[in-house]
């Protein structure tokens, strides 16, 4: 697979995390609203029934959550950082330290799922910010494009496997 496909880089522990919250979501979490929506529709009157609106709302965002997770489930390279090429370049699953506008910053490219553990910020390869780093050696003088329109000046420094 290429670096620019959709793929998420997991830990195997981010990886059995988010598969335990998706068995969960499919089974005992779809009974629970399943129930709380039964309970609030023998309420009565469905038209001015706040518990069953809400139940009906929470159940959209569980699915959401569902197909969220079943998305990145699929799409997941699951592997140690070990497993990232060391070749010299940003890949996902690295700490990036880099020059932006002037700034250092360092930040974990990849997704949030796999940063539970940590107080990095997280770009994703799809962001401006990390897509402009994606694939780049460490010494290297990019830009991205900000929401604004303003072109930000980025220098990788340093690009070194996430350990969690």
């Amino acid at each position: 697979m290429s670096e620019t496909s959709s793929v998420t880089w997991l830990t195997q522990e981010a990886h059995d995390r988010l598969q335990a919250e998706l068995d969960h979501l499919r089974g005992e979490g779809r009974l629970e609203l399943a129930r709380k929506i039964e309970a609030a529709r023998e309420e009565g009157d469905l038209k001015e029934n706040g518990g069953y609106h809400a139940a009906k709302e929470e159940q959209g965002k569980q699915e959401a959550r569902i197909r969220q997770l079943e998305q990145m489930l699929e799409n997941a390279q699951v592997g140690a950082p070990e497993d990232i090429a060391d070749d010299g370049a940003v890949h996902a699953g690295m700490v990036v330290t880099a020059d932006v506008a002037g700034a250092e910053e360092t930040f974990l490219l990849g997704s949030r799922e796999i940063a539970a553990t940590t107080d990095l910020d997280v770009f994703s390869e799809q962001s401006p910010l990390g897509a402009a780093v994606l694939g780049q050696p460490v010494g290297t003088e990019t830009s991205y494009t900000a929401p604004n329109g303003r072109q930000i000046p980025v220098r990788i420094l340093k690009a070194e496997r996430f350990t969690g």
